[in-house]
């Protein structure tokens, strides 16, 4: 295999990598999107199956009372709807998806950069050995 055939395989792999890297970083922004719609938007609960008439919750983090976890004390429908274990998880598992996403995004794009470097070095060496002959 010659040295530009390699060359080009090489940048393929790592515009391969690379795009695993965008790939995993467009999962975590959903992971993130999905944690800010679970703690922003207001919701309702249904008190019984196929209720008409479904209690309105106010949004976990902007709340008018003091805190949003009030309605634990009270027996309110909205306790249990959406708590914050199920917000922090999702928040939680979208760690390791952007770190590996950051991870491979950053090595692709550093190989392909480096290969870049690399043939035009070879370039310059080319054109001053013609110089010099």
């Amino acid at each position: 295999m010659r040295s530009r055939d390699y060359d080009l395989d090489f940048r393929d792999r790592a515009g391969r990598i690379r795009a695993w890297g965008i790939g995993l970083l467009v999962v975590a922004a959903l992971q993130w999107a999905w944690c800010a719609l679970l703690l922003l938007t207001p919701y309702s609960v249904d008190r019984e199956p196929d209720d008409q008439y479904p209690a309105e919750c106010e949004s976990r983090l902007l709340t008018e009372r003091g805190t949003a976890n009030n309605g634990l004390q009270s027996s309110d429908w909205c306790q249990n709807e959406r708590d914050w274990p199920e917000a922090l998880a999702v928040l939680g598992l979208s760690l390791p998806v952007s770190v590996a996403g950051v991870a491979l995004f950053t090595s692709g794009s550093l190989s392909i950069r480096m290969s870049a470097h690399a043939e035009a070095m070879r370039e310059l060496d080319k054109r001053a050995d013609v110089r010099n002959v």
